[in-house]
């Protein structure tokens, strides 16, 4: 029985890195992704930035240099992602504004959030209040500093 959540929500950076980059750092979460137990969760409004950001000069001369096209990653987003609603405003407010829509639909669905924002990253207590685990890659905690809890106490010597 896996004790690894089952919904994520990912920025755009994790989801470049997934599917423009090909960072091996991603191959854990390119198979959670592939089980058919995980739900990674967008709202169009995501979809859009990536459309966007996949016109960014350094992102078409890496799609150019792999043979990829900026289809084929929407068609891989497409084919991965559940698309919902965008979601009501969360309790906190991340200090950059484009990813607050990130925040928002990972309360909103007690998700994991995967960013390497570092906006994003500094509200990781607070967001935990919420039942909200965030780690700039999959599995969660698995970075140095990220771990979800402290470690259990050791007995005196």
């Amino acid at each position: 029985m896996s004790l690894l959540p089952t919904v994520l929500v990912l920025d755009t950076n994790i989801v470049l890195d997934l599917f423009v980059y090909e960072d091996p750092a991603t191959a854990p979460l390119r198979e959670r992704l592939a089980d058919g137990q995980t739900r990674w969760l967008a709202t169009a409004v995501m979809r859009e930035e990536l459309r966007r950001v996949l016109d960014y000069p350094q992102v078409v001369r890496r799609l150019e240099a792999r043979g990829l096209s900026a289809e084929a990653v929407l068609s891989a987003f497409d084919g991965r992602v559940r698309t919902v609603d965008v979601a009501p405003k969360a309790p906190y407010t991340c200090k950059d504004p484009d990813d607050q829509k990130f925040i928002d639909l990972a309360v909103a669905h007690t998700a994991t959030l995967l960013s390497k924002d570092k906006a994003v990253l500094c509200m990781r207590k607070r967001l935990a209040m919420l039942g909200v685990a965030v780690s700039r890659q999959w599995p969660a905690g698995v970075l140095a500093g990220e771990a979800a809890a402290p470690p259990p106490p050791t007995a005196a010597a």
